[in-house]
């Protein structure tokens, strides 16, 4: 049995989990939070990295502390509600929200510009070709090692160097004042707004692919298995890492060429501009459609490989199903994804934070079941008040709540509830199976 792999098929997964998470948000978001935040960058962009990098890190190795899979990971919880979770998370990085985006955000910033007149027509036609490429790529997972981690990403990461050196050997402006909630809650802000690359979602979720990818390269003890999928992660978040941060710059000292800007994807698209000139764009559009496309095809798998898990159908034919649905959401409009989008991971996300916190500690709770129940739904009942506030419900009446004010009251009752728990025996047995 083989329990060992080669470095450069350690350093090729690593890349691949690495490309799978950096997509259309990664990309569009960090220069818009660095103008904002101005000359509090650093609490910003730290509070960015720990929901961004961290949890997304943290959320792999739950995955594989769990035992690499979903069913590790709920294991104390009823199984039609564990399946349901999955679905809707599979849901929203999948075809209803995160994948169409990649396709969004590769036509707005790496074909659009090149294009005289970028019509509805124009942005059909492309969501066909470049979710049909996704498909294709990711039709035969044995191949995703070879496909991404040793060819798609390496020719990314490249690119991205290029840009990031460029960005701290020239910046275009000096940094400026801080804006908005970014003067008095820098730190915060950036936490929530890291919410917006979906990464902890996709975490738990690809960390199930990549123990697949992992075992088809011949991996078959658990405890090598979790290794791996452990080194993955950490390779992904160090390449996060530097991508975050040379971006947070990018946009910190982009107030000359920011002008008029309506989003992070216009910022960075002026800023090349100014350091390459007209060639910059060529640079731009290769970054964006290699971290676009190498996410479609992992959320796309991913999706598949869970999706089939749970029916009859075949991993080929969810892996079309999806890039058909991709393609024709994706026609929506990017602005309009995104606000609606943004409520949803406001209810969500805390949820999968809370799920991993509990695959840290269930080895010390004295009744699993219980607290995974309690702790869950007191997570979910409190954020969906945040996430009311974002759709611009009047919440006013409960902003006695700790963090309130800052888009979190779900995380006081959340950790109150894991105490409590801590020390609440009260048993929970399953109802058994009626026999006839």
């Amino acid at each position: 049995m083989n329990n060992t792999l080669k470095v450069s098929d350690i350093f090729a997964i690593g890349f691949m989990t690495f490309a799978f998470f950096l997509g259309a948000g990664n990309i569009i978001f960090p220069p818009q939070a660095g103008l904002s935040a101005g000359d509090n960058l650093l609490p910003a962009m730290f509070g960015f990295l720990s929901t961004a990098v961290g949890l997304p890190l943290i959320g792999i190795i739950a995955v594989a502390v769990a035992g690499g899979g979903w069913k590790g990971l709920t294991r104390d919880l009823p199984p039609q509600l564990a399946t349901l979770m999955a679905v809707l998370i599979f849901i929203i990085i999948g075809p209803a929200f995160a994948a169409p985006r990649t396709g969004l955000v590769a036509y707005e910033m790496a074909v659009k510009p090149f294009m005289a007149d970028g019509g509805q027509t124009s942005l059909t036609i492309f969501s066909v070709v470049f979710f049909g490429l996704a498909l294709f790529f990711a039709w035969s997972r044995g191949r995703l090692i070879d496909s991404i981690g040793k060819l798609l990403t390496p020719a990314l990461f490249a690119v991205l160097a290029v840009l990031a050196v460029a960005v701290f050997l020239n910046p275009q402006s000096e940094i400026q004042a801080a804006q908005g909630d970014y003067v008095n809650m820098a730190f915060t802000k950036g936490f929530l707004e890291g919410y917006n690359t979906m990464d902890t979602f996709a975490a738990l979720m690809f960390g199930m692919l990549i123990v697949d990818v992992i075992r088809n390269k011949g991996i078959k003890d658990d405890k090598a298995t979790c290794k791996y999928l452990m080194m993955a992660g950490v390779i992904a978040a160090a390449g996060l890492a530097f991508v975050y941060i040379s971006l947070f710059y990018l946009g910190a000292t982009s107030a000359a060429v920011a002008e008029g800007a309506a989003n992070g994807g216009a910022i960075l698209a002026g800023y090349v501009l100014a350091l390459f000139g007209p060639v910059g764009q060529y640079i731009l559009s290769a970054i964006v459609m290699l971290a676009c496309l190498t996410t479609a095809i992992g959320l796309i798998s991913a999706c598949s490989d869970y999706f089939s898990s749970l029916t009859r159908l075949s991993y080929e034919t969810w892996a079309v199903i999806l890039a058909v649905i991709c393609g024709v959401v994706a026609n929506v409009g990017l602005n309009q994804l995104i606000s609606l989008s943004v409520p949803v991971l406001f209810a969500l996300y805390p949820v999968a934070v809370a799920l991993v916190i509990l695959t840290f500690v269930r080895r010390w709770l004295p009744n699993p079941r219980l607290a995974y129940r309690v702790v869950l739904l007191v997570s979910l009942i409190f954020s969906l008040i945040d996430a009311a506030k974002v759709i611009g419900l009047d919440m006013s009446f409960l902003s006695f709540l700790p963090m309130f004010d800052y888009g979190m009251a779900w995380t006081t009752p959340t950790l109150l509830a894991l105490v409590v728990t801590r020390f609440f025996r009260a048993d929970i047995r399953e109802p058994k199976a009626q026999t006839a």
